[in-house]
């Protein structure tokens, strides 16, 4: 089976989850329809790299709000853990703060669906999705365990794929929000590379 999800719906499930300090029986993914969502998997809670980037998606948050897009954590633990570590203090290795919602894949089957489950670990390895309004992944990424992911990156392509929704343009490597992009084809390429 092929680890490519690029073009294919993204995958529904219904967990538990940590939403606004509370648990929640029955997160859906689907619950966020008509949403960009930006749905990442770390290994665990209570570990090293992992609050570092949970900290770095919460304080970029805003960002990804105001372009319409729903930040969504997935790890193997527990809703009770995940809720454990949401009260414990940032300068203790806690993830105090962290407002959006983080799902709860106990049974595996999560990081399975997304071909991101690490079996000799029994942890998801750090995939990263941007997933459109219609529910289609754009964008995977997956990161090796100690090798911690770009939160700017994530943004700079939600603000690609808005923009060549928008516009119909795409965008040319390191393309940022401002910068020039191309139509898709010869004359686009060679009018680029002019200027």
């Amino acid at each position: 089976m092929s680890s490519l999800l690029i073009g294919k719906k993204a995958p529904n499930f219904k967990a538990g989850a940590v939403v606004d300090g509370k648990i929640v029986e029955n997160f859906e993914l689907d619950q966020f329809e008509g949403k960009y969502k930006v749905l990442f998997f770390y290994p665990l809670d209570f570990t090293f790299v992992c609050p570092t980037e949970l900290h770095a998606f919460q304080e970029k948050l805003e960002e990804f709000e105001k372009r319409g897009a729903q930040v969504i954590g997935c790890s193997v633990d527990s809703a009770f853990c995940h809720l454990a570590w949401t009260r414990t203090p940032k300068r203790e290795g806690g993830i105090e703060g962290v407002s959006y919602p983080l799902v709860s894949d106990i049974n595996k089957t999560i990081a399975e669906e997304y071909h991101v489950l690490n079996q000799d670990a029994g942890v998801a390895f750090r995939g990263l999705f941007l997933i459109d309004k219609e529910g289609v992944i754009r964008h995977q990424l997956v990161n090796d365990l100690p090798l911690g992911r770009s939160v700017d990156e994530a943004l700079r392509l939600l603000d690609a794929l808005i923009f060549h929704e928008t516009h119909g343009e795409v965008c040319p490597a390191n393309w940022q929000e401002g910068e020039k992009s191309m139509k898709a084809d010869q004359e686009g390429l060679t009018e680029y590379f002019a200027h």
